[in-house]
């Protein structure tokens, strides 16, 4: 019973609009001191591949990069489907809040790719089984946000494009797979894989700590956009008049 009031709490508006404001310093932080030392980490203090020299350097980015985009989408998919089977309104608001970090982090995922790929393979761009299906993950991300954006109902938009967002979720498990189903020019799994990395600690360590920066930083610019969708779903809600008020009283 405990249980179900958190949750019914948690997805009130009011209550995760303050929860929200309060959490953003504590993944905030985090993600910027993880990022540096991360980014430093790999750029600075790790060797050079024995094969791709210098310019292996870019996974720092690209690998994270990848990760949230996956990430971020199976976050705004299964609260697409909360909101559609329980009608949560937060729910919609959390996967409409998710769409644009998510398109933004593959967007960086394809372009730190097709950087690293051009002196690795000879081409900027290639329809490898990885790449292409990456690729439709970006436009599901854009296809997603033109839904929303065809409705000027919002209950309506949120239904549409979360019926999208469910569908399309399909392609994150065929993105992982892809290297392993079809022949591939991208390299397998250098991290997570039965033999244990294939990455020295030197080379490992910083990698681990952009992992972890940018789902922080993920995190962190949720919650700044699930609290702008909420202010604008609930203008005229009178617990938001109420604390604008009270603000502007101190102030």
């Amino acid at each position: 019973m405990g249980t179900w009031t958190w949750f019914h709490k948690l997805a009130s508006p009011p209550h995760f609009y303050r929860i929200a404001g309060k959490m953003i310093p504590w993944y905030a932080i985090p993600a910027v001191v993880l990022i540096v030392c991360g980014v430093y980490g790999g750029i600075v203090l790790a060797p050079a591949d024995y094969q791709q020299g210098d310019a292996f350097r870019i996974v720092y980015v690209h690998a994270p990069a990848a990760w949230l985009s996956l990430l971020c989408y199976t976050v705004m998919a299964t609260a697409a489907a909360v909101g559609l089977v329980w009608r949560i309104k937060l729910a919609h608001a959390l996967a409409a809040a998710t769409a644009p970090i998510g398109a933004s982090f593959a967007l960086l995922c394809l372009a730190t790719g097709s950087i690293w790929g051009r002196p690795m393979w000879g081409t900027w761009w290639t329809w490898d089984a990885r790449l292409t299906s990456q690729l439709i993950l970006l436009f599901l991300y854009l296809g997603y946000q033109a839904l929303r954006s065809a409705y000027d109902d919002i209950t309506k938009a949120d239904r549409a494009s979360a019926v999208l967002a469910v569908v399309g979720v399909v392609n994150v498990p065929i993105i992982h797979f892809s290297v392993t189903w079809w022949n591939s020019l991208h390299q397998g799994a250098t991290v997570i894989r039965a033999g244990g990395p294939a990455m020295p600690p030197s080379m490992l360590i910083p990698l681990i700590l952009c992992f972890f920066g940018f789902t922080f930083l993920y995190a962190a610019l949720a919650c700044v956009r699930v609290q702008a969708e909420v202010l604008r779903r609930e203008r005229n809600a009178h617990w938001l008049q109420d604390a604008m008020g009270a603000r502007g009283a101190k102030e």
